[in-house]
């Protein structure tokens, strides 16, 4: 079975190339090689590799100057570069290091060795992964609604403002639509939060089920109130949406503790685009229009759609 962390060898040298080649191949890992610096960097460029071994003299670019390419470099993670080479004193080896190696090896490398140092990588690189994987958690957790997955308020004070930049620059619409469940306090008081919580979570689901994924988003604004925000959309097309969002909650059948529950809601919506006043072109300015267009919405008997472009 291949080792999940692909290896770039880089060694001028044809017989030497294809002993790692071969050794490595042999231990399970996925390998690709390159004549010298330049060429592995090359094949760097078009894919990212967790682990570089390279020798240390090499015809257009050295493994030292290789390490401080690869090193300056954003990358999609941590590389493990070891350097191979026939320099053992302590002054080439505090060189190497420096240059952005991690470890190195002397020629003639020894096999045993060899697999060691790549043991060594391997654990580094997994517990890297590790971290990287407990961040983006971190973050996402930061920035979503734990009960309904939506995003939060704080990523909403965060993201609208950039949305409303794009505005600006690139002269397209963009539109929001700001919902509530109907007499949702009466279905707490009736049939109790744990119930209200599953209507919530009910409620939120159909929103996002609704929406464009990866351009659109929804964020719980608080309470049952959910504000859906739609890039790239003229208010036509936003009313169109709140009114997809509103015949699709009205058609669902949420299963609940207390049995089987109905819900209706209501729709608030309002854009700007690239003619909008300055005065208007904000998140306070778009979020309030699109509240007091669900303001009518609720005074005009609920479960409708009500909106305007600012």
């Amino acid at each position: 079975m291949k080792n999940h962390f692909p290896i770039l060898v880089a060694e001028d040298n044809p017989v030497s190339r294809k002993l790692l080649e071969k050794t490595l191949t042999k231990a399970g890992y996925e390998v690709s090689t390159a004549r010298d610096g330049q060429e592995a960097l090359g094949l760097f460029d078009e894919r990212f590799f967790p682990i570089v071994l390279t020798d240390w003299m090499m015809p257009e670019m050295s493994g030292p100057e290789l390490c401080r390419a690869i090193r300056g470099k954003s990358g999609n993670g941590y590389v493990f570069m070891i350097l191979l080479t026939a320099k053992d004193s302590k002054e080439d080896i505090v060189e190497g290091l420096e240059a952005g190696a991690d470890d190195y090896l002397t020629k003639p490398f020894n096999r045993a060795e060899l697999m060691a140092r790549l043991k060594t990588a391997t654990r580094i690189l997994e517990l890297e992964r590790s971290l990287k994987k407990a961040n983006e958690e971190i973050k996402a957790l930061s920035i979503t609604d734990p009960l309904t997955g939506c995003y939060n308020r704080g990523y909403l004070n965060e993201k609208l403002p950039q949305e409303i930049k794009r505005v600006r620059r690139y002269g397209r619409a963009l539109s929001v639509i700001l919902c509530d469940i109907d007499h949702f306090k009466k279905v707490n008081d009736t049939y109790g939060h744990q119930a209200g919580d599953t209507v919530l979570k009910a409620f939120a689901d159909c929103l996002l089920d609704s929406v464009r994924e990866g351009i659109d988003w929804v964020d719980r604004y608080g309470g049952e109130e959910f504000l859906v925000v739609l890039p790239e959309t003229p208010f036509e097309g936003a009313n169109l949406v709140a009114e997809r969002l509103r015949t699709a909650v009205a058609g669902e059948e949420i299963e609940t503790s207390e049995g089987v529950l109905q819900i209706t809601a209501s729709f608030g919506v309002s854009e700007i685009d690239a003619d909008t006043p300055d005065s208007l072109i904000s998140p306070e300015a778009l979020v309030k229009a699109a509240d007091d267009n669900l303001y009518q919405a609720k005074e005009e008997g609920r479960n409708t759609v009500r909106g305007r472009p600012l």
